[in-house]
């Protein structure tokens, strides 16, 4: 006879809460192309457990067929999934693998290494809290590794894990790996990254990724997953304001009426004064409802409906911002500029900006500079091609709220989209130096707080489509 028992008995409440409470860190593999990305993520898989039985068969099979490690297993197998991917023995599109440990849970990103893939490095980059830059011991830095390296900083990921792999085909060389991390030091010393970890490791033989290597007895630290335990999830540098861009006006009824989203940044409570924009009028929050009964205060990452004290004008598109800190209101922004199209951009260009829920028209006004990817460094430039990184002004045909990317990843950035062929265009980032309009101009010298627009909740889609 079997005997069913309940889910309580084999403590799977205990086991969810306990994963539910953990800290999630998100990471990106970048670097170029061969370095072993997808072996690394495979090995983190494989050597913390997160691999069923019938995968690894799975995975033995598909090694004799696609494998590049002759009569081994191919750990790489694991995240490139693509037909392509396992024909060619490259990564082509991001992969998302989630592991966990003890300590903390994770979402890692395995991105491509071909220049020509760059663009889908970018999506993985956009929501990652720490980069992990593969090198090859052989190859040492490539223009690609430092391409990467500067798209990390330019989206806002400021702590770097520097894993010099293949050590084990280099003699576990202490002179090559000083010599790689000595270089990249010196690459990345104006890009402003708060902390840069190198770590000579073996992905296919596991040395120093999940547990500590042997071979390299020079190296005093620990192994990768130590590191990826420990580094600090949210950035140390600022603590972003409270912003919820509202996605849907909830009025089930005439007595009930709420502004329901997902908060991008910060916090509040009922009794904290808000400013909604693009109306520019002020409130104060009333309740914080939720499905599962009202918060007393609710944080970033809570989908939430929220009722103001008064009667205000807001809409899909509107944001409701701590009232001390209000957004900039705009009809031109100064960007910095991902393109992603083959066909180039030039100044007179008509596109949709998405910035969060608003959609409008842009027109490139100006096209300033071309940084160069190996060096960060901007020169005069008049278009820009594909992969091209550069700084642009555009022309708004209504004004929009942002922040500065460098204070808020949600409220700076925005999409540009063909209109031809919807694909996704470029990603683009606020710069600091925003011109205001002459109706944020006046907000302000009234003491109003400039009315919002929308936001970029998540960067995971940037450039999707293409």
């Amino acid at each position: 006879m079997t005997i069913h028992q309940s889910p309580e008995a084999f403590g799977y409440e205990k086991f969810l809460h306990a994963h539910q409470s953990k800290e999630v860190l998100r990471f990106i593999a970048c670097g170029s192309v061969d370095d072993g990305k997808s072996t690394l993520i495979g090995r983190l898989l494989h050597d913390t457990k997160q691999i069923f039985d019938d995968q690894v068969t799975a995975l033995q099979r598909d090694s004799r067929k696609h494998g590049t490690q002759g009569q081994e297993v191919d750990l790489a197998l694991l995240v490139d999934g693509l037909q392509a991917e396992r024909e060619q023995g490259i990564t082509i599109d991001v992969a998302y693998r989630f592991f966990s440990t003890e300590t903390r849970s994770f979402i890692v990103a395995d991105t491509p290494g071909h220049e020509q893939y760059t663009r889908n490095m970018a999506t993985g980059a956009s929501t990652a809290d720490v980069a992990v830059i593969l090198v090859d011991a052989r190859q040492g830095l490539t223009r690609q590794t430092r391409r990467h390296a500067l798209l990390v900083s330019l989206l806002g990921i400021k702590r770097v894990a520097l894993a010099v792999n293949k050590m084990d085909l280099t003699g576990w060389s202490q002179d090559t790996f000083d010599r790689i991390v000595s270089g990249f030091q010196e690459f990345a010393a104006p890009l402003g990254f708060a902390e840069i970890r190198a770590i000579p490791l073996s992905a296919k033989n596991g040395d120093n990724v999940v547990l500590p290597g042997t071979a390299a007895a020079w190296y005093q630290g620990g192994p990768l997953l130590s590191y990826l335990e420990e580094v600090p999830v949210k950035s140390e540098e600022r603590a972003a304001a409270f912003r919820l861009p509202v996605q849907w006006v909830n009025r089930p009824n005439s007595d009930f009426r709420g502004f329901s989203g997902l908060i991008a940044s910060g916090s509040v409570a009922p009794g904290d004064r808000v400013v909604i924009a693009p109306s520019g009028k002020t409130s104060t929050i009333a309740r914080i409802f939720t499905a599962d009964g009202d918060l007393k205060r609710a944080s970033e990452g809570q989908s939430v409906t929220i009722v103001l004290a008064d009667e205000v004008d807001a809409s899909r598109g509107s944001i409701i911002a701590t009232a001390d800190a209000p957004l900039t209101v705009t009809d031109t922004l100064d960007v910095r500029l991902f393109w992603a199209l083959e066909t180039e951009l030039t100044p007179g260009a008509s596109l949709w900006a998405k910035i969060g829920t608003v959609t409008t028209n842009a027109v490139v006004k100006s096209i300033r500079s071309r940084i160069d990817p190996e060096t960060g460094r901007a020169a005069p430039a008049d278009k820009l091609g594909v992969n091209d990184i550069g700084e642009v002004t555009l022309n708004l045909d209504r004004e929009v709220a942002v922040d500065p990317y460098a204070d808020n990843r949600d409220t700076g950035s925005l999409i540009l989209i063909d209109r031809e062929t919807t694909d996704t265009a470029a990603l683009g980032l606020v710069k600091s130096s925003i011109a205001v309009s002459p109706k944020g101009e006046e907000a302000a010298r009234k003491g109003t707080p400039r009315p919002a627009g929308g936001f970029l909740a998540r960067l995971r889609w940037v450039f999707g489509g293409i």
